[in-house]
């Protein structure tokens, strides 16, 4: 059995690892959880801000499409962790002070919460985006035909536009769900207990650094495969009934 010197003596990997004490595995898995957790709550929010950003910088008005654009391009070009610090300590510090001129107590707010509303900003820039383009993949001879048909805006998007799009955007949002999964790292410079923080924790208490590192790597990975298997069923579905042109075809 492989073993391993702890601050404590002398433990074995599968100890280390073991759901109870002195082993570690039921943090590294509430930290796995977290991430997950946070991801989920990020992507969703960044998909809704997305599909509003997309439809907003196609077919809003001239003052909808600079704000939209002077959001995506900031977003975009400054760092993940540079937004994820700006966004932590300047969102809570302007949220108290408007609390403390209304008379209320300053609040705490729930890392997952925060950890959620930051990821979720960055990942509408990149949403919008990724929609944008889907949408201008759809053949204008649809969406003019079903105009002509009397369709109304909603009823369009509905029936036409977000069907025929969706193949096209499922890849590109396949890659914005990998990415949050690991940008939640970011957040444990900040002090939320995600998978990273949870290993790092583990580490730096029993000094044992590769083993704790592999099983992280090991549960991302586990995570990036199995979301990969998702989206690609999802894909699947999104083209049934497409046809599919091969390449030595005119």
């Amino acid at each position: 059995m492989l073993t391993l010197v702890t601050l404590d003596g002398a433990a074995s990997a599968f100890d280390l690892l073991a759901w109870s004490p002195p082993g570690w595995g039921a943090t590294l898995v509430a930290g796995l959880w977290n991430t997950i957790l946070i991801a989920s709550g990020a992507y969703a929010l960044g998909l809704a801000i997305g599909v509003l950003g997309a439809f907003g910088k196609l077919y809003g008005g001239p003052v909808t499409k600079d704000l939209l654009g002077v959001y995506t391009t900031l977003v975009r070009a400054v760092p993940e962790l540079v937004l994820i610090l700006i966004l932590n300590y300047a969102f809570r510090g302007l949220l108290n002070q408007a609390l403390a001129k209304l008379g209320y107590p300053p609040v705490e707010l729930s890392g997952v919460a925060i950890g959620i509303a930051i990821l979720g900003v960055v990942q509408g820039a990149y949403s919008t985006e990724v929609l944008r383009g889907a949408i201008l993949s759809v053949p204008a001879g649809q969406i003019e035909a079903a105009r002509a048909m009397g369709m109304s805006p909603v009823l369009l998007a509905r029936r036409i536009t977000l069907p025929l799009m969706m193949a096209a955007a499922i890849p590109g949002l396949a890659n914005l769900w990998l990415t949050v999964t690991k940008d939640t790292a970011l957040l444990a410079v900040v002090g939320f207990i995600e998978l990273t923080k949870a290993t790092s924790l583990a580490a730096a208490t029993t000094k044992v650094f590769f083993t704790f590192y592999m099983a992280g790597g090991v549960l991302y990975l586990i995570l990036s495969l199995g979301s990969t298997l998702v989206f690609g069923r999802i894909e699947r579905w999104a083209r049934k009934g497409q046809r599919v042109i091969s390449r030595g075809e005119n």
